[in-house]
């Protein structure tokens, strides 16, 4: 008998933890706060890798020069790839200096670059040109690096892959005739650093 009000102290205990476990229940309410900073946390994330990285490709396709195109289908007899910059007449030497940089980085020998200005003399060349004309086409003969020379002596300058054209002057006459010229000289590629309008009329619109 001393036993059975023994019985009724347990189950009082055992409601005791029952009690607080359903007290502990409403205590969850607030794991719903988690759930946003944790959705939160990925936005900055995604934003910050996703439009960075397109980011500087696009200022780069403008600028995308192959390293070394279609060298045999020139040997075969084809034209070579026509490549526009546009570019102001004051700022296409530059334009055309940055070709030159974007193609020496990608794989080109700096001997496969001929650069030829329609206007002013790149001032490499009028430098060069100080010291003599023989010495001068010396270094053209010798490939050893890029040349640069006046589209005016284009007839003087060798056959290389790449032939990059300044247009920083000239009139509409002598850039429609040196042009087509330059074309002559390049077995791979003619990139032209320019007005693209001036060009296309020239070389076509399919440039």
């Amino acid at each position: 008998m001393p036993l059975i009000p023994e019985e009724p102290q347990i189950h009082e205990s055992a409601q005791g933890p029952r009690a607080t476990a359903a007290a502990g229940r409403p205590v969850p309410t607030p794991r719903p706060v988690p759930g946003p900073r944790s959705a939160a946390s990925p936005r900055p994330g995604r934003p910050g890798p996703g439009p960075a990285r397109p980011a500087p490709p696009m200022p780069r396709p403008p600028a995308v020069v192959p390293a070394s195109p279609a060298e045999n289908r020139s040997d075969a007899g084809s034209a070579p790839q026509i490549q526009v910059i546009p570019a102001p007449a004051d700022g296409a030497i530059d334009a055309a200096e940055e070709a030159v940089d974007l193609l020496l980085e990608s794989g080109r020998a700096p001997g496969d670059v001929l650069v030829l200005t329609t206007g002013e003399q790149h001032p490499w060349a009028a430098h060069e040109l100080s010291f003599g004309e023989a010495a001068y086409w010396a270094q053209q003969d010798a490939r050893e690096d890029v040349f640069f020379a006046d589209a005016s002596a284009v007839a003087r300058a060798a056959v290389r892959p790449v032939v990059v054209v300044a247009v920083n002057g000239g009139s509409d006459e002598d850039v429609a005739r040196r042009l087509p010229e330059a074309m002559t000289r390049a077995s791979a590629l003619l990139i032209v650093c320019g007005d693209p309008k001036r060009v296309d009329a020239v070389l076509g619109a399919g440039v």
